[in-house]
């Protein structure tokens, strides 16, 4: 009877085996986990606990590590997203990606259709240059285009959006 050198369980080796340098681990998870030379860390964005050999360890940038590639993805959209990001240019037309990536429900303010193919961003104060996130909403382009063209559905909208 001999203990494992990994989790110190007792086992029965065969004495042929001490002899030719076995019988020194339990099975084959306490061997293998005895020459893992990594670690368990947590995933940066789902919290799942992965194994990363030494190499991924010391490769991080970032000091974050991930389960897998698309949580590094998501990771890696948020954290480069707009001047961060190398071919960032000015962000005029970024409105409609600014909106989309925030918690603004996809519908029309007016109709309530949540169809994305047809809605577009409005500028509530008409300043294209002006894209804060409180000066845009979701109109699809019917409304949009009444509300650009006809006073009262103008009137309509400022009354829903306040």
């Amino acid at each position: 009877m001999v203990n494992c050198k990994e989790c110190q369980k007792v086992f029965y080796a065969k004495p042929s085996w001490l002899k030719n340098g076995y019988g020194i681990f339990c099975s084959r998870p306490c061997k293998y986990a005895a020459f893992r030379l990594g670690k368990e860390v947590i995933c940066a964005i789902c919290g799942k606990t992965t194994y990363k050999k030494p190499k991924a360890l010391n490769g991080s940038k970032s000091g974050k590590y991930f389960c897998g590639k698309s949580c590094q993805t998501k990771w890696r959209n948020a954290e480069f997203s707009q001047e961060k990001h190398p071919n960032w240019k000015t962000g005029a037309s970024a409105y409609r990606s600014l909106l989309g990536r925030h918690t603004v429900a996809k519908v029309c303010t007016l109709c309530q259709t949540d169809d994305t193919r047809v809605l577009a961003v409005h500028h509530i104060d008409k300043n294209h240059s002006n894209n804060a996130l409180e000066n845009l909403a979701w109109l699809c382009h019917n409304c949009h285009h009444l509300v650009h063209h006809d006073q009262d559905e103008y009137k309509r909208f400022m009354a829903a959006i306040v």
